[in-house]
């Protein structure tokens, strides 16, 4: 099962031409391209689905997912090993 997992925008930066942003999953980071939420903002909360924001949503939205996703044990599974540097 593919799920889309909600994290916080902490930085923004364009890449090969893309939008993109350094996402905050309760404490993982990950990288998410923008380009179809171009008026997400640093701060917000998005929706990240096979590394693409695909829509913003509140903050009391945003952690009351991510604390669901813990409470079933499917957060880690989710969002897939540590990136090799």
């Amino acid at each position: 099962m593919c799920l889309g997992v909600p994290g916080k925008i902490v930085e923004m930066y364009e890449k090969g031409g893309l939008h993109m942003a350094k996402v905050d999953f309760g404490g993982v980071f990950r990288e998410a391209c923008l380009d179809y939420v171009p008026e997400a903002q640093v701060g917000e909360y998005c929706i990240i689905h096979v590394g693409f924001a695909i829509s913003l949503l509140s903050e009391s939205e945003a952690l009351e997912t991510l604390d669901l996703l813990r409470q079933i044990g499917s957060f880690e599974e989710e969002l897939g090993p540590e990136p090799t540097p």
